[in-house]
């Protein structure tokens, strides 16, 4: 360009990769023009700073002499911007994924999205809620946030009339009217409504984990879970009963338990009227009434209900110990051991007594239960011969 006599360039645009301004451009020519008032710049990035002064303005072209910059060589489409030219040839006809993560390989078309995903290592939450304090990685999570405080509820189903605070949920609904699952999985034909739920099911296949605790080095294959297990180190319980106060680590456990106070669960014992949410816990507690055992061991014959307390009781003539304590490398058949255990390191007694303020290391204890008896007068343990009760079941042995 730079050879031509100055004056105006006459090149087509689609046909050269980068455009530069001609050198040789007398300083009276301005090509870059602003669509809304018509004002002309020497360089594009005086137009994207004077763009910015109209208010409320947010799609706008850059021209240069009414012609789009960029023309893209396999279907013909414009753009204005460079940026926008390389985003659509990756995203529609070459699939390239310039931008990866060195923590995990994931990699991404995105510049922003791959900011975004590596908050994930890093835990950077620049994000935070003014009414909770709430932190979050990404500007998309904090607006949803923003409206749980608010009720703001935007997308509005034009089948049902039911309202939701996100548009990605509002868009996954609207597929439960039209039937709708655009996302098939190639290593099995499953089709799934939801992109998240198609992910998750793509790891099935792949065994990915790409969310791994720094704690303990743990890796998951879905967020949820990951989430779930981090609380296990930070001893957080964000779902507290209003009832009792009780609190738990993960939605689900909460929901089980405000079944036990609201009694509405969709499996009702017949029995005893208590309610579930799960129908194979309700299968479970059907088999305190009726006795059925249907799990039996292969080597003593000892039959169980359950198949996790099967699995436990197994490890007993295997002598597997999966659960081993970090510090000192103790292992232990049952994962519920281990972490009681490792209170003895930590010194962590998280059960308190709210009679006298009394704390212990965990809450089913024999120590605990026989403490809250010396408050309440309680003795559970009655001699047949003579009618004596006792609070602690070993006195009651002895006498």
């Amino acid at each position: 360009l730079g050879a031509k006599k100055a004056g105006r360039c006459r090149e087509t645009v689609g046909q050269i990769p980068h455009l530069t301004r001609n050198k040789t451009t007398l300083p009276e020519s301005k090509p870059y023009e602003c669509s809304m008032c018509r004002k002309v710049y020497m360089c594009h990035s005086s137009l994207n700073r004077h763009m910015k002064s109209h208010d409320g303005c947010k799609t706008y072209e850059c021209h240069k002499h009414g012609e789009k910059l960029f023309e893209c060589k396999e279907c013909g489409k414009t753009f204005s911007f460079r940026s926008s030219f390389r985003i659509h040839e990756r995203t529609t006809h070459t699939g390239e994924k310039p931008y990866e993560c060195k923590e995990c390989g994931k990699a991404f078309i995105y510049h922003t999205t791959f900011r975004g995903h590596m908050r994930m290592h890093t835990g950077e939450k620049p994000y935070k809620c003014q009414e909770c304090g709430k932190t979050f990685s990404h500007p998309s999570s904090f607006r949803n946030h923003e409206r749980t405080h608010s009720g703001e509820k935007p997308y509005e189903c034009k089948q049902c009339g039911k309202a939701f605070r996100y548009y990605q949920t509002f868009q996954i609904h609207e597929r439960t009217h039209t039937g709708e699952k655009p996302y098939q999985c190639q290593q099995c034909g499953k089709a799934l409504s939801c992109p998240t739920s198609f992910r998750s099911h793509e790891r099935i296949h792949t065994g990915e984990k790409p969310y791994k605790c720094r704690k303990c080095g743990k890796a998951f294959s879905f967020p949820s879970s990951f989430r779930k297990h981090e609380r296990i180190h930070t001893g957080e319980k964000p779902y507290a009963c209003k009832e009792c106060g009780k609190a738990f680590i993960s939605l689900p456990s909460y929901r089980r338990h405000m079944i036990m106070h609201t009694g509405n669960g969709p499996y009702k014992c017949k029995e005893c009227g208590k309610a579930f949410d799960c129908p194979s816990s309700f299968q479970i507690h059907e088999r305190t009434h009726t006795g059925e055992k249907p799990y039996a061991c292969k080597q003593c014959g000892k039959a169980f209900s359950c198949s996790s307390s099967f699995r436990m009781h197994e490890r007993t003539h295997t002598g597997e110990k999966p659960h081993e304590c970090k510090q000192c490398g103790k292992a232990f058949s049952c994962s519920s051991s281990v972490r009681i255990h490792e209170r003895t390191h930590t010194g962590e007694k998280p059960y308190e007594c709210k009679q006298c303020g009394k704390a212990f290391t965990f809450s089913f204890s024999s120590s605990f239960r026989m403490h809250e008896r010396t408050h309440t007068g309680e003795k559970p343990y009655e001699c047949k011969q003579c009618g004596k009760a006792f609070s602690c079941s070993s006195s009651f042995r002895m006498h």
